[in-house]
């Protein structure tokens, strides 16, 4: 039977950072960013919040900004690598993510079968953002559960990568999980553990316990 590896993107494919970061960077912004980080990590305020202050912060934003954190974001090593691996070996591998899909989707590119992130206004924004389009912890399991039926595979056939309060409850309802450069919220909850910066030795602990 197939496998669906469903990876979480800030903190676990991007060491120590999160997409906003990366693109509040690129405008000067990026203290302020860590502080909305900080805020949603601690449950201070929750996505559409974060959503709409992040928004904001970004009045200035265009796509040349866009691209470039993406392309001088801090990856974890052999991603493309473990996803390649992934696709030969029969499996599926798909991106979900609170972050916005314009970032997100990116990783389609680098081989990822499917990338989800919230949905915000294109850039340049010219309309505020729609709150029922920001995606929680509840919706990375409605969206994994979507991908299962898309793929033929079931919430068994799945394996979830993520470091946070936000992986919390797809870490719950899949049997195999990767805690990745993870903080407390996953303690006890995944299968493996990895520190580091290269994905494919996190891959290897799923390899090994197959």
């Amino acid at each position: 039977m197939a496998r669906l590896h469903l990876f979480d993107l800030d903190g676990t494919l991007l060491h120590n950072s999160s997409a906003p970061v990366e693109i509040s960077r690129q405008l000067g912004l990026a203290t302020e960013a860590v502080a909305l980080d900080e805020a949603i990590g601690a449950g201070l305020i929750g996505p559409p919040e974060y959503a709409t202050q992040v928004h904001a912060l970004w009045a200035d934003l265009t796509e040349a900004h866009v691209e470039a954190a993406f392309a001088g974001a801090p990856w974890l090593s052999g991603i493309e690598d473990v996803w390649t691996r992934i696709r030969r070996n029969g499996d599926y591998c798909a991106v979900v993510s609170l972050s916005p899909s314009f970032f997100v989707e990116g990783l389609t590119g680098w081989g990822a079968h499917a990338a989800y992130g919230s949905r915000f206004p294109a850039v340049p924004f010219t309309e505020p953002v729609d709150p029922a389009g920001i995606l929680s912890a509840v919706a990375k399991v409605r969206i994994a559960d979507r991908l299962c039926e898309e793929f033929g595979v079931g919430r068994a056939d799945c394996v979830a990568y993520g470091d946070s309060m936000s992986d919390r409850d797809l870490f719950q309802v899949v049997p195999v999980s990767v805690a990745v450069n993870a903080d407390r919220h996953l303690t006890g909850l995944a299968t493996h553990s990895y520190v580091g910066r290269d994905l494919r030795d996190a891959y290897e602990l799923v390899c090994a316990a197959r």
